[in-house]
């Protein structure tokens, strides 16, 4: 059988890099398409999908928001991302500082929001790349636009993981720690669930060691200095984009 001419040659691999670069772009537009259909149609995490594939436990009851103690949300935002009801998914002042602290030769910070974290557990993948970040970034601002706040919040808390045995969502998380439902927590129980988020593989709010008890304090004490930085998840949702 007679090689191909090099023209032949060219023009089919020609076809399979253009074939190769329709895929990736269906795959970088895929999260765009499909998040304004989270509004209304409750998403799965890369997560909780890698976990379902690989055989791995996954518990995890999707709960409305108002079906969850309001001491939660707040303790979330006053740990996590303090301006959550005042960015467009990107905190840039707080990642400003975080840039500056790394130039003065500490160590680079996470500046993440919830929207940012969000993004990431519906879209991407675990772990520090640049290459995420840089994906990342235009999600969470796309997120913002097409999703309201409130909803934004219920998504995360819901996808989040908040145990060591594969618990994923409040719902399932205050189960496992308090041994209630997320709609009894109380102001106590929502601060050190807030405070497990970093880590809740070795950070154990069924018994709190000194340094966990501490921090939960710190937010409870944050949570009741500002009854107001929640108050975009109490506001009425418009159309499209409404805060």
């Amino acid at each position: 059988m007679s090689p191909k001419p090099a023209g032949e040659r060219g023009a089919v691999v020609a076809r399979g890099v253009r074939s190769l670069a329709f895929v990736l772009l269906a795959v970088l537009l895929l999260p765009y398409l499909v998040a304004p259909l989270y509004r209304f149609v409750d998403p799965v995490s890369t997560p909780i999908l890698w976990r379902w594939i690989r055989g791995a436990r996954v518990e995890r009851i999707f709960v409305p928001i108002g079906r969850i103690a309001p001491a939660l949300p707040l303790a979330v935002i006053v740990a996590e991302d303090g301006q959550f009801c005042r960015h467009h998914g990107i905190d840039w002042g707080e990642l400003r500082e975080a840039v500056e602290t790394a130039d003065e030769g500490g160590a680079l910070r996470g500046a993440s929001t919830l929207t940012q974290q969000t993004a990431k557990n519906l879209f991407l993948w675990d772990g520090r790349s640049v290459i995420r970040k840089a994906l990342e970034f235009p999600l969470a601002l796309w997120l913002d636009l097409v999703l309201p706040k409130r909803r934004i919040m219920e998504i995360y808390l819901n996808i989040a993981r908040w145990g060591p045995n594969g618990e994923f969502g409040v719902e399932a998380g205050a189960r496992y720690a308090f041994g209630k439902s997320a709609r009894d927590l109380s102001p106590h129980e929502a601060a050190l669930l807030a405070a497990v988020l970093p880590n809740p593989v070795l950070r154990n709010p069924r018994q709190p060691g000194l340094a966990l008890r501490r921090l939960a304090g710190l937010y409870e004490a944050r949570a009741l200095r500002s009854p107001g930085r929640d108050g975009c998840l109490r506001r009425s949702t418009g159309g499209v984009g409404a805060q």
